[in-house]
């Protein structure tokens, strides 16, 4: 059951990059597709790190773009409310765990798990800056659920953050520029930054974290289309760490971090309906 679980969060984590999908509303894209995307992501082992994580991922995915349950680009959720300016989603996200074992300054303590983020989430247009390219702010609020032995809650996050979009034409190439800081409560700092009394020693001393900025981050993401069923994709996040509640934690060691990812996207099914309600003009598969 574990396995599964943990298969569960790294599809949510990889699902947003695989889907290389286009910028917009996606109503002229098929309502489903099916395929593969495989990526290689390298990143701190948590915020505030010295250690890294990579992993290799290749994975089977199913897009779906309902009109109200989808599983795209912006990950696996429920939209409730859609207007010309105004979103409102319910949806999951994914993170890959670290164990502390590859981690010098966690050695001894418990790894961190696969973590699940699920909540609402409001998504406001504040302009298309043309055609090709609009505008618009998010304010994710997720709960965290470990998935290590079971399902465990490990707090909230908040993340407002800045989106600016662009597509080439005919979607040959899309990019997606983000802007945004991360605040976490009390128990998802305990999570990354506590060092209870019987996992200190002489160079990690006992810490107990306080709520309130995790990080801030600016992400860039763009894929290009290499032929109609093959999309390359890539991202690279920088992270400041400047600020946070907790840069006093013996496990918090840096001050920036930086995230990337490289991998491909092929399709192997898609749907001749569009996600908008009308019947491709491709032949079919």
């Amino acid at each position: 059951m574990n396995a599964i679980l943990k298969a569960a969060c790294w599809a949510a984590a990889l699902l947003p990059v695989a889907a290389a999908a286009q910028t917009g509303d996606g109503r002229d894209l098929p309502l489903w597709e099916i395929g593969i995307g495989a990526a290689a992501i390298s990143t701190p082992a948590y915020p505030g790190a010295d250690d890294r994580s990579a992993r290799g991922l290749a994975l089977p995915f199913i897009l779906y773009r309902g009109e109200i349950l989808r599983a795209d680009q912006s990950g696996i959720g429920a939209r409730l409310f859609r207007s010309d300016r105004v979103e409102f989603d319910v949806g999951l996200a994914g993170s890959l765990p670290s164990e502390s074992s590859d981690v010098d300054a966690r050695a001894g303590m418990p790894d961190l798990g696969t973590l699940l983020e699920f909540g609402p989430r409001l998504k406001v247009k504040i302009a298309d800056i043309d055609r090709a390219s609009r505008l618009r702010v998010e304010l994710p609020l997720r709960a965290v659920i470990e998935a290590r032995g079971g399902l465990h809650r490990q707090g909230w996050t908040f993340e407002p953050r800045l989106v600016y979009e662009r597509a080439g034409e005919g979607g040959a190439w899309t990019f997606q520029g983000q802007l945004s800081a991360v605040v976490g409560d009390k128990r998802i700092h305990r999570y990354f930054y506590d060092v209870q009394p019987q996992y200190a020693t002489a160079l990690r001393p006992a810490y107990a974290s306080d709520a309130g900025l995790v990080l801030t981050r600016l992400g860039v993401f763009g894929t290009r289309r290499i032929n109609p069923d093959l999309r390359l994709f890539g991202f690279l996040r920088v992270e400041s760490y400047r600020g946070a509640a907790n840069r006093e934690s013996p496990l918090h060691l840096r001050d920036s971090g930086v995230s990337g990812g490289v991998g491909l996207a092929w399709t192997w099914k898609r749907s001749s309906r569009r996600a908008g309600g009308a019947e491709s003009i491709d032949p079919p598969m």
